[in-house]
């Protein structure tokens, strides 16, 4: 079972994590799609919107849905289920003018004044907190066309075995977590399945809206684009400071990503949900990635990592708190060479599938406590990892994911990865923020 809506959308957003490539929009269908959409847009860094659609109830037993309406006018009704329940074309029409009324109340309500986030062109991601009888989300899709969605998914935490097959003809795919062979309910998947509020909906869709405009990296923005100026480069960054955060983590990525690495945003957005800040950032600038060399300077990556950590710790929105590195395969690398230079202070580090051993003989300096993420499946790297582990003299830990391949794209193992880091990071960073932190920060 999920714990709540929240629960769901993040693990639900690792399974989605590969569509944030496609800079996809995603849509919450009002009102208990929307919290778990809320953590989909924002671990794949989407801009996030409601698509209202109503259902059209059986007078007598309103759970029971015959079809539902959504925007433009969409329409879809189960003429079957309609003779089986012995509805009239009249109080078919009863219902449908009740809930179109309900619908434009809501839109408007909910949009609070902001347009429409325009779905032409772009793969949408529909997202609902489980799937019923499945007419709520076939009208979705369909309103979705309607606006000129180029690419339609449809995704949800659970619902009925076979939901998938029987939706295709609206989705061009059907993501769904888990399909219980004994459903009966959307409510069966959680411990807490309390109704959504009108009014939670409205601060979600508002969180969202704040998060996406560009804001200078202040506290409580959201993934605002900045630059850090190094000595020879201007390193583009995705910098993320939630309120009252209580460290900041900088992402290393490995060759051949970037920081739009749908697998590192994850992460990102997990470590966020805890309160931690984070700077995904490019060390190599576009003109420089194609060059392997550069790839694999270790010592070019780490001077430029050290830079950003002083930018960090000299910047308005994130003086005072207290640093963490994550690096990925060669970022690894990168990461613990920096952590090892003198007077670096790294409060914690994390290598996923890292390459440790590139860092030579800054290993034996590192003093932060350092995490071993390997995936089980994932032999030579992982045996790279035990070596560097028993050469360090600072406190680390090795953990093996079971089954995973160096990228951690099975189903589950992004999500430990997640879990992992966020723990490790969580332990070592103060709960309180510094006196310093406290005064730079307000």
């Amino acid at each position: 079972m999920f714990k709540d809506r929240s629960e769901a959308g993040r693990l639900l957003a690792g399974r989605l994590s590969a569509l944030a490539a496609e800079r996809p929009v995603v849509v919450g269908l009002p009102r208990g799609g929307v919290p778990v959409a809320f953590e989909v847009a924002s671990a794949l860094h989407a801009p996030l919107d409601v698509l209202v659609v109503r259902k059209l109830g059986v007078p007598y037993q309103p759970e029971l849905a015959l079809g539902a309406i959504g925007e433009n006018g969409v329409r879809v009704v189960d003429e079957d289920l309609v003779r089986m329940a012995g509805v009239s074309p009249d109080e078919l029409e009863d219902v449908e003018r009740r809930e179109r009324s309900e619908l434009e109340r809501r839109i408007t309500r909910f949009r609070d004044g902001r347009r429409a986030v325009p779905l032409a062109g772009k793969t949408v991601i529909i997202v609902d907190d489980g799937i019923a009888t499945g007419s709520t989300a076939r009208a979705a899709c369909r309103v979705a066309r309607a606006l000129g969605a180029s690419r339609v998914v449809l995704a949800a935490p659970v619902g009925p075995p076979g939901a998938a097959e029987r939706l295709h003809p609206d989705a061009d795919e059907v993501i769904c977590l888990f399909q219980p062979a004994d459903y009966y309910a959307v409510g069966q998947a959680y411990r807490d399945f309390s109704q959504t509020p009108d009014d939670e909906v409205e601060r979600l869709l508002a969180r969202a809206s704040t998060r996406s405009a560009p804001s200078g990296g202040t506290v409580g923005a959201t993934d605002p684009e900045v630059f850090v100026q190094t000595r020879d480069a201007s390193l583009a960054g995705s910098l993320t400071v939630p309120d009252d955060a209580t460290g900041i983590v900088l992402f290393a990525h490995g060759s051949g990503s970037s920081r739009f690495s749908p697998r590192n945003r994850y992460v990102a957005s997990v470590l966020n949900g805890r309160g931690i800040a984070t700077l995904l950032l490019d060390l190599l600038v576009p003109d420089e990635e194609h060059d392997r060399r550069l790839v694999f300077d270790i010592d070019l990556l780490a001077s430029r990592l050290a830079a950003a950590t002083a930018w960090v710790r000299e910047n308005d929105g994130t003086a005072g708190l207290r640093v963490c590195y994550f690096g990925a395969s060669t970022g690894a690398a990168a990461a613990l060479a920096a952590a090892g230079e003198q007077g670096a202070d790294i409060t914690a580090i994390v290598s996923r599938g890292g390459r440790p051993d590139l860092a030579g003989p800054m290993l034996v300096q590192v003093t932060a406590p350092t995490l071993f993420i390997v995936g089980g499946a994932d032999h030579e790297v992982l045996e790279l990892n035990r070596l560097a582990q028993s050469r360090m003299r600072c406190p680390t830990r090795l953990e093996i994911v079971p089954g995973a391949t160096h990228l951690f794209e099975e189903p589950g193992a992004l999500e430990q990865v997640a879990s992992l880091a966020g723990a490790w990071f969580a332990d070592h960073l103060s709960i309180q923020r510094s006196p310093a932190a406290a005064a730079d920060r307000g």
